[in-house]
């Protein structure tokens, strides 16, 4: 009976769990783009519904058109975390991809510190803003839609980031990700 090894044993169990926690990252995004996503279809047909009883039974439903606005704005700050996780977010990096990989992973560092940083304390202003709004029972002009619903999409799409963001300086530090390399790097 062969003997088992437990620095492969350990090695298997700590994959394991970074295996899950990027697989709990992968089932968020995929709720929040699921979620997303209904909305969207809903404040498209709202709209449309809206049109044909605007310009035919001459009548408007009030408030559907700050529904919509609210459906953007969460659209906009949740899906920027979905954005996030795929690492599909726009980027200038023409100069820093030319760089050694030294210098890159560096810079990777810095940059991940500073959306962390930046994100924490949006995500906590955004938080005492909406809770503000719950406080106070502001409610919106049209629809009477509770203001805290939409001013709450920052703080979830910004809690979002920061702990992606967390997660993926701590996948920094155990030398799991490293910079995207410049296409001339691809071929090697």
């Amino acid at each position: 009976m062969p003997k088992s090894n437990p620095t492969r044993n350990a090695s298997r169990g700590a994959s394991s769990v970074w295996k899950r926690i990027d697989y709990g990252f992968e089932l968020v995004s995929r709720t929040v783009e699921f979620i997303l996503t209904a909305a969207f279809i809903f404040a498209v047909l709202l709209n449309f519904v809206t049109a044909v009883d605007r310009y035919i039974f001459k009548h408007s439903i009030i408030g559907s058109d700050e529904v919509q606005t609210y459906i953007m704005v969460w659209m906009t700050f949740a899906g920027a975390a979905a954005v996030s996780w795929r690492r599909q977010h726009l980027r200038m990096d023409v100069l820093v991809a030319r760089l050694p990989y030294t210098v890159r992973m560096i810079l990777l560092g810095i940059e991940l510190v500073l959306i962390l940083g930046l994100t924490a304390l949006l995500a906590t202003q955004s938080f005492n803003y909406a809770a503000q709004m719950h406080v106070i029972d502001r409610r919106s002009d049209l629809a009477g839609l509770p203001m805290w619903l939409p001013h709450s999409a920052l703080f979830v799409g910004f809690t979002l980031i920061a702990l992606i963001t967390l997660w993926r300086l701590i996948e920094l530090f155990a030398s799991r990700i490293e910079p995207e390399k410049h296409p001339s790097e691809a071929a090697l």
